[in-house]
């Protein structure tokens, strides 16, 4: 059974669990409420490792999410539709007699209050509305609604905060909240239990893991004795089997250094952790360094073509440190590392792949380019970003940048300079 941690104030979580009972047989939901939706961050952080999918209960809460370290296929949010605000505004008109007259909004967008209003073909009077994110602040939320009402600008306001709501009523101020709808839960519902789907064929996909301690021969060519280098062995293979028990699997030796783990996808991917302990300790033993590769598959056959696929990466530079290719061809480098990257060595587009062929870049290296200026803060890099961050030699890089200017894939925007001596170096951008 999958469990799903369910973040939002108290209410939504409620009622979101209570109408989850639909999915009681394959989903457990656990509630994790919040007082202000800047605690997401740290409740996901503290709790991550109990749950198998995190639900939002607004969008708000998952943007924060977005930027922490959480994979993002861990996190889902409730869509909120016009229904929401029309649900607001009726109550709005029921108590005060009138519809949508001097009131205040705070909303994520102005674009999804605009689409209700078109819908219903009404022109609001005396509207006020706020956009927020996630650096706004309740105190601040409540200020603006407020400010407002005290000036007599509004007769009321409408709220996405639960937090926001209760403040203005302490303070005596007509509050409605904006609230997702029971058929918005249900909808956000169902995709969830499409999701667990996919987590269980993950979880029941062959994986293959593939060690190698580097340069075994020579090791072994410097063994004292033969006893020596079999008592070696038989530490590693000790080491091998502890971790091997964990996974649940079945460990062959295939000799020359070099060991192959079958387990499940699922499995490997919750004990990443262990594994970078468990190559800690075989670097340790050995003395040298550890190459790792893993592979996923439908079959065993599979699973393991692309574990000796992973490998041969790993072994090629030791920086790229765990590799993992996925059945789909999709390649994770730095498995578990804060420079983790993901890429492909696939693209459809039959219009880049000719610019690519023209400016003679592969299609590794071009989406491993891609994929890190997606995981960095800025869209703008430079060849010493390219250098450090993909291990390229400069020139390579330069190289490989100017070739996708030249085919109109990327472009110079300016230049930068920390010190007074030297070239500045210059600054691209993808296209």
């Amino acid at each position: 059974m999958y469990k799903v941690g369910v973040i939002g104030p108290t209410s939504s979580v409620e009622q979101i669990i209570n109408l989850g009972k639909e999915y009681e047989l394959i989903i457990n939901f656990i509630g994790y409420p919040y007082k202000d939706f800047k605690d997401t961050e740290s409740i996901i952080l503290e709790y991550d490792q109990y749950v198998d999918v995190w639900l939002f209960s607004s969008r708000i809460s998952y943007m924060i999410a977005e930027n922490t370290t959480i994979p993002a296929e861990k996190l889902i949010y409730i869509q909120h539709t016009e229904s929401g605000i029309y649900k607001s505004l009726l109550h709005v008109a029921h108590d005060q007699g009138e519809f949508l007259n001097q009131i205040s909004i705070d909303e994520l967008t102005t674009s999804h209050l605009q689409q209700a209003l078109q819908q219903i073909n009404f022109k609001p009077k005396d509207i006020y509305v706020k956009t927020f994110d996630i650096d706004s602040t309740t105190k601040e939320l409540i200020a603006f609604h407020t400010d407002l009402w005290e000036s007599k600008k509004t007769k009321g306001a409408l709220t996405c905060f639960e937090a926001v709501y209760l403040g203005l009523k302490e303070r005596g101020i007509p509050a409605y909240r904006i609230s997702t709808t029971e058929m918005e839960i249900k909808q956000s519902l169902r995709i969830l239990a499409e999701k667990t789907k996919t987590f269980y064929f993950k979880d029941t996909q062959i994986g293959v893991q593939i060690l190698e301690i580097d340069n075994f021969e020579k090791l072994s060519e410097k063994a004292k004795s033969s006893y020596s280098l079999q008592y070696l062995e038989i530490n590693l293979k000790e080491i091998l089997l502890r971790f091997c028990e964990r996974l649940d699997g079945s460990l062959l030796e295939k000799g020359n250094g070099r060991y192959i783990i079958f387990s499940s996808r699922g499995t490997i991917e919750r004990e990443i952790g262990m594994l970078q302990d468990t190559v800690f300790q075989l670097t340790n033993e050995s003395n040298t360094t550890v190459s790792v590769g893993i592979g996923y598959g439908e079959t065993v056959h599979s699973a393991e073509i692309n574990a000796q696929k992973a490998i041969q990466l790993s072994k090629e530079k030791s920086e790229y440190g765990i590799i993992i290719i996925q059945e789909d061809g999709k390649v994770v480098q730095s498995v578990g590392e804060e420079d983790e990257l993901s890429f492909s060595y696939r693209i459809n587009d039959t219009d880049l792949l000719s610019k690519l062929k023209k400016a003679k870049i592969s299609v590794k290296n071009y989406n491993k380019l891609y994929a890190l200026v997606k995981r960095m803060s800025s869209s703008d890099f430079t060849i010493k970003d390219l250098s450090s961050h993909l291990y390229w030699d400069e020139s390579n890089a330069r190289r490989i940048v100017v070739s996708l200017c030249e085919v109109d894939l990327a472009e110079c925007i300016g230049e930068e300079s920390y010190t007074s001596r030297g070239r500045p170096s210059k600054i691209y951008r993808l296209k």
